[in-house]
């Protein structure tokens, strides 16, 4: 919902921060890779309750993930870059959640539980989705240039951002939290099968 209204504030920074980059020689690739281990750094300090630690660290990761685009526009953009970006940002969003699941296993595993397998479900529908718009020869440029046809939600990126930060800097509140957004993620969900019958029908 949000992820739009977010492209265009930070896209012009982003943009400039990727040419510096390409220019001095930095893949993409590597930049997707670096943000998924501070993203997976992240999920460790929560663990052990650092929280603080950890929302720095889920900033610094969503950092990264905003530049390898930009940086492979700049330089080469490829597949196997589109491939590792999704891939990566999906273990990004299981891990985090998984982290205040240790951190707090009496109190968090059930609503942790709850929210991973509503971002399972998500991401299911999302990628199905792009696979038979790719066949289709679908496109779409509502979420600036993608390697996948993006579909639009009430929980998208942006929104996952904030509820990890918030996570962070109230870690007593994950439940709450957790359920709630998993209930937003479901009904992302829901609306993306009901598109799809309606598209593929």
């Amino acid at each position: 919902m949000l992820d739009r209204a977010a492209r265009r504030l930070a896209d012009p920074a982003l943009n400039r921060m990727g040419a510096v980059l390409a220019g001095a020689g930095v893949s993409a690739d590597s930049v997707t890779v670096v943000g998924f281990v501070l993203g997976l750094g992240a999920a460790a300090v929560i663990a052990v309750q650092l929280y603080w630690v950890g929302l720095i660290l889920v900033v610094a990761s969503r950092l990264c993930d905003g530049l390898d685009g930009p940086v492979a526009r700049h330089s080469v953009v490829t597949d196997r870059g589109g491939f590792l970006d999704i891939v990566l940002d999906f273990a990004f969003y299981g891990a985090v959640p998984l982290g205040f699941v240790f951190a707090a296993p009496d109190a968090n595993a059930v609503a942790g539980a709850v929210l991973i397998f509503s971002f399972y479900a998500n991401g299911a529908s999302f990628l199905a989705f792009a696979v038979m718009a790719e066949r289709r020869k679908l496109t779409s440029a509502a979420r600036g240039p993608k390697s996948l046809y993006f579909t639009a939600g009430l929980a998208e990126g942006t929104e996952t951002i904030l509820v990890f930060c918030l996570f962070c800097i109230f870690p007593g509140a994950f439940v709450p939290i957790a359920y709630m957004f998993a209930a937003l993620t479901l009904v992302t969900t829901v609306s993306r099968i009901a598109l799809a019958t309606r598209s593929f029908g």
